[in-house]
Order: structure tokens, then sequence, then C-alpha cells
């Protein structure tokens, strides 16, 4: 494996260290945002070094430990997984050659258990960090180096309690939000009525007020702030300030969002095996002569939210001398330390970004943006702390969307009911507006106060994505084998609102389409959806996840009135884990959708951290659960309208259903990324149990009782 981790941190002593008590300490560039890459990190080092992973440290990431770029892409295990026990695989290896020579035996004489390396049958031994010269290792990380086999394991595969969990259940968890430095003070944001709006005066007597107060007014062109010691006091000068503040505003286009999608300009590409060609795009031909059938159907998602339940935060303290320090929630951290070195001027040498654990978000919520504005408020007040905190206003208002996206689909099948052509094309903003450097300059322009500025960046345009299995056209291209496909990404411009990633990035509106689609066609000829599905895989391994899902939903019992089953399936960019949705349902005469059951059957190849992965999944499934029948960012010419949990609805506790996590576990294969594949086939998945359940297709999300009422007017024609 050619890990990129170890590409860019080869040094086995960034990845493993030893204190003078002996306590193994852990480094990893990957965060922790729920996920639990801590737990698993823990559970592979433990593993290779025989110590109970309980005893291993993980160090909270900040920019001096390995530089492992985003996480993102359920990368986590594959990229810093794979590296992190391949540095414990090479420390074991070291380490036992070296207690080898200081104990003058040979290497196959040693056992290594809980940080002491003995000579069997002898009461000779030493301490792992005994036998180290200068407590450090001094080699690089052997990619190649053999790892433990699976027949051995201690502790990869089984249930692990993940870290920190006593402290988050008992309150004893410190958050970035809950953060105490010395001298520190608190700030809160005043913000337009919308991103095109800009300052023009604020009421001279509430400036006058606060000066009174000591809170101070950071103001820079419409980017406006205050800040104080004491935090109410500041939060009620920021409402103040809003209530007098003045704005020019210009109007957002809401009209007819999807009808912007395929009319708006746009830049097109062909997309073959997960990849865009920079080459022109095959016009949809005619059906080929031997079809017996064609369906050609049309797909919507909105912009959703990330929806983090705590609003974003971000500390930050300048030192007046060229020093930066800031603690962020932000999935990026390296790459947010070179946005921020580049947009304000601040060296690189004296910048340093520590993650602290904040809000849980899969994707680029606020976090960065809370980031660069507490920057710039350090900055603007040196010598002491500041604390910024979004409000719910701000986060539901502010952070980067997950982009709407429009698909259009085609298939014909053959006198046999086999798929003999299949055209795809996804409509979508960009999915990729995280902070990144050196990209045309275009890094500044990804921070909204960087565009609020009295000199701003120019605006974000983004350039099209020719990465495989990025952004829009994420699982564009079906893991069936079907003999013809035309797969085509369009990157439409000037659409109303601002986007970024959100778990899936474009995967879970395409498979919605591919999936529905396929049970379209299921549907057409008389099929079973699931033996339908079966013969067009190839991949035994795709297979097995779809046959688990049926077995554990009862596939073949008879359905109760008024219940339907749907399944759908996935493979997450084509080349990670495997999952197959079952879902069982009901609705009711009001058109309101009762999830009675879910299934989700993946397949990760080798699970190091059992219970981890099945918390990944049952999330994955809630909140795809939640995208597809509640969420929906709700915004008119004026700005954003859904700025609370009134007007953006998400999943609650007696809406969640039951969920069943299959996990066919791989030993001795290579971890798949998992994080985000059971979201990817929800929303067909429920699709699917919809017609099953009351005759109607649902074709645009989310499915809101009036959106399922439109839906049957038109099939009714």
């Amino acid at each position: 494996m050619n890990n990129p981790s170890l590409i860019n941190s080869p040094d086995l002593d960034s990845w493993i260290t030893f204190d003078s008590e002996g306590t193994v300490h852990v480094r990893s560039g990957k965060v922790d945002i729920g996920q639990r890459i801590s737990t698993a990190l823990s559970v592979l080092v433990g593993e290779e070094l025989e110590i109970d992973p309980a005893r291993i440290v993980i160090e909270p990431p900040d920019t001096a430990y390995p530089n492992e770029g985003m996480t993102s892409g359920s990368n986590s295990m594959m990229h810093s997984g794979h590296a992190v026990r391949t540095a414990a695989a090479t420390a074991r290896r070291h380490l036992l050659e070296k207690a080898a020579k200081k104990l003058e035996v040979e290497v196959d004489a040693l056992v290594m258990e809980e940080g002491l390396i003995s000579v069997r049958d002898t009461n000779q031994s030493v301490a792992y960090h005994e036998v180290l010269d200068n407590g450090s290792f001094g080699i690089a990380v052997d990619p190649k180096v053999t790892l433990k086999v699976p027949a051995k394991y201690r502790w990869i595969g089984k249930e692990s309690e993940p870290r920190a969990l006593r402290d988050m259940v008992t309150g004893a968890m410190t958050y970035l939000h809950d953060i105490v430095l010395p001298g520190m003070r608190h700030a809160r944001c005043v913000r337009p009525p919308n991103m095109r709006a800009r300052l023009v005066s604020i009421g001279a007597d509430v400036v006058a007020r606060l000066e009174v107060e000591g809170i101070t007014l950071i103001r820079d062109g419409s980017f406006v702030a205050v800040v104080g010691d004491d935090e109410y006091p500041v939060v009620r000068a920021a409402e103040r300030l809003a209530r007098a503040a003045t704005w020019e505003s210009s109007r957002i286009n809401s009209v007819d969002l999807y009808g912007q999608m395929t009319s708006n300009a746009c830049e097109c590409f062909p997309v073959v095996d997960g990849t865009p060609l920079d080459a022109p795009v095959t016009p949809l031909q005619e059906p080929p002569a031997d079809a017996l059938l064609t369906l050609a159907a049309r797909y919507d998602k909105p912009y959703i939210m990330h929806g983090s339940i705590g609003p974003s935060a971000a500390a930050a303290e300048a030192d007046g001398l060229g020093g930066l320090k800031i603690w962020t929630h932000s999935q990026g951290i390296q790459f947010l330390k070179t946005s921020i070195s580049e947009a304000l001027g601040v060296s690189l040498e004296g910048l340093v970004i520590q993650h602290i654990p904040g809000a849980g978000c899969y994707g680029h919520n606020g976090a960065d943006d809370a980031a660069f504005e507490a920057a710039l408020l350090a900055l603007a007040l040196p010598g002491r702390p500041v604390l910024l905190k979004w409000s719910r206003d701000d986060e539901h208002a502010w952070e980067p969307y997950g982009s709407a996206m429009s698909m259009e689909l085609r298939a014909s099948l053959d006198i046999d009911g086999t798929v003999i052509d299949w055209s795809h094309e996804s409509y979508s903003d960009t999915h990729l507006g995280r902070p990144r450097p050196k990209l045309g300059d275009e890094g500044a322009s990804r921070f909204l106060a960087a565009l609020l500025q009295e000199n701003p960046t120019p605006p974000f345009r983004p350039k099209p994505s020719m990465v495989n299995q990025a952004g829009l056209h994420r699982n564009i291209d079906p893991y069936y084998s079907f003999p013809a496909v035309r797969a085509v990404k369009n990157l439409v411009r000037d659409l109303p609102l601002r986007t970024s990633a959100l778990r899936c990035l474009g995967g879970y509106a395409n498979i919605f389409a591919l999936e529905s689609m396929m049970d379209e066609l299921a549907y057409q000829i008389g099929a079973d959806p699931v033996a339908f599905r079966l013969r067009h895989l190839a991949d035994p391994r795709a297979r097995d996840v779809i046959e688990a899902a049926a077995d554990g939903i009862d596939w073949s019992r008879d359905r109760d009135h008024g219940v339907g089953r749907g399944i759908a399936f996935s493979r997450y960019c084509n080349s990670k884990t495997y999952a197959a949705i079952a879902i069982e349902l009901k609705v009711n005469d009001a058109a309101e959708i009762d999830i009675l059951t879910a299934v989700c059957a993946a397949d990760a190849g080798e699970v190091a951290d059992a219970a981890g992965l099945r918390m990944q999944l049952e999330g994955g499934v809630l909140q795809a659960i939640s995208w597809t029948l509640y969420e929906e960012v709700l915004f008119d010419q004026d700005g954003i309208t859904s700025r609370d949990w009134e007007t953006y609805p998400i999943l609650n506790f007696a809406q969640a259903p039951p969920v069943d996590v299959i996990i066919l576990d791989r030993p001795g294969t290579p971890p798949l990324g998992a994080g985000e594949a059971s979201s990817e086939p929800v929303a067909a998945a429920i699709a699917n149990a919809l017609f099953d359940a009351a005759g109607v297709r649902a074709r645009r999300l989310p499915m809101t009782p009036e959106n399922l009422r439109k839906a049957a007017a038109d099939a009714d024609g």
C-alpha cells in the first residue's frame, strides 16, 4: 500500500514515542470527531506492541504532528490506521533487536508483554523504553514490515470501550466550547442579512454604550465583532449591534432551484471509472435497438445542513511578536494552518493549530470559519486569548451547506431483463469548499469573514475537481456490471448558496438516484429487487452484503397491510466499504413515513474496533434517515429562513428506528473506509420501501408529507 501518511511523515519517532515512565504515546494527523479513530489506533498499536490498548496515550493532534491532511473521505483507518500499525510493527521489530543485543540472546528467545521484553523461561527482562538510545528510535517506518497474523490477535476485532466515553457521559469532558485560558476574553460576531449584504452604518449611541461597558468593537469592512471579559454582556452587546446596524443588501435568486440546476451555465465532463476526463461529453444517444424497455427519471436533493447540535467555536491567541495559536475543532488543521497563514500574513513557523473536540460533524461546517474569525480578533487584540462562539442562528444561516443536486438517469433492459445501457448525469455546485492553500489564490476566499473585510478577497469560484470519486461525481458510476455506461458530471455555476463538504459528498444523492432506478427497472419486469441486483453483480463481497441485509430483515416474509420493504446497495467510492441497507416502513393517512426497522450489512475488511465500526454504521443510517425524511435548507430572496430546529427539523429520539448492524468481518484483508458507507444507500432504500408500501415513487428529497402528496398527484396525472 502506497500510504500518503507514511510518505509525508516517514520517521518512526513522529508516530510513536515512550516517556520516562515507559508509557506509549501515539501521534496521528487524523482528528477524532466521533468516528473513534483514537480508539482504533490504540487497538492497533496495542496489538503490535503487546500492550493493553487502554494503557496507550493517543495525543491530541496539532500541526506539529504527522501531516495527514484532511480527516475526510473515510480514510482514517486506511491511511492513519495503516500508518500507525506499520509504525508499531516497525517499533516492535526494532525493540526486539535492541533487546536481543542488550540481553545477549537471539530475538526468537524474547517475549513482549505489557512494556517488558523478557527472555523466555528466565527472569531476565528489560523495559521497552530502556533499550532505546536517547529515548528515540531514530529510524524510518518500514512499509514492508511483517504485521501480526490474525491467528495471534488479542484485541483486533474485539469489543473496545471508546476512549473518553466515561468523561463524555459523566460530563467531565472538556470541549472546545468549555475551554478556559488565562486572561481569556469572549467574542461574538454580528452577521449581515445574507452573504451579499454590506454594512452601511451602526448607530453611534450603541457604539458609545459599548465603550462605557468595556466592550471592544472590531470592524473590518462588513466584518463586525464585539469582545469583552464576560460572555453574557458580550452576547447582549452583539444583539444590540445587530438591531442597530444598517445593511445594503442584494437579493438571492430563490426562484426554482432545480430549474437553475439544468438551465444555469455549467462545466461538463464525462466520468470513466470514477474519474472525470477533460474531454467532450458524448450526447445521449437513442436507446439500443434490442432494448425491450427504456426508463428515464430525474431525482432531486435539496441543500442540507451539517446540523451540528453544538454551534461552531474557536479560540486564538496572538503574542504580538508574530506568534499565533489557534484551538479549533476543524477536520483539516494542516490545510487550515497554511490557508490562515496565507490569508493573514502570519508565518507558518509562528502559527500552531491544535485540535480540541467540539460539536460532532462529518464535513465542513462552521469550524474553519470560526477559527479564521478568532484569529482575526486575536491579531487585532494581541496579548490575551479570545474564545469565539457561534450562535444557533449563526450555525444554521452561515455554515457551508451540503450541495443541492439533480440527477437525470436513463436505463434500458433487453428481453432477458438485463441492463444493457445506462446513463447518469449529475448537476450540482461544488462539494469541495474547504480552506485549501495555494489554489489559484482562492484559499482566503473560502473563509466567510475574508469576503466581508474592507478589502475582500474575490468570491470563491470553484474549479472542477478531476480527482477520482471526488465531489459531485462520487459514486456516479454504477458498481454493477453493465455493458454500456455513460456518466456525466455537470458543475453548475451561480447557484444561490455557499456549499462545501458534507458526509458522502455527492455519493448520497447519486446512490439515491441509482438505486431508485434499479428498483424501478425491477418493478417494470416483475423481478424481485434483491435478485435483480444480484444478477448484475460480479463481486461476491457485494452480493454477500445484499444477501445479509435481505436475510436480516426477513425479505421473503409476508408484508402486513400498508407495510413496505426496500433495499439498496453501494460500495463507497466503488473501492471502500460495501454496504446494503434494508428498510421496513409504513405510511399513515397524513403521508407521514414511520421507519419500523433498518438493517445495515457491511463489509469493511478487517475490523480493528468492532464496537466503533458498528457505531459508525448505525450513526450513518440514522443521519441519512434524517436527511431523507426531514432536512431541507429553506431560503428566500433575503436570506436563509431555516435558522432553528423548528424550521430545520432533524430526526429525534422518538422517530429513530432500531438499526440492526451486521458486520461481515474479513480478518487478514485490508481495512476499508467505513465512516460514510452506510449513509449512501439509505434514501433509496426508503424510497423503494415507500413504493412497496404505498405505490408512490419519491424522486425528490426530503420525503415530507407535502412532497409525497405532490409525487402521488403527479403520478395520477
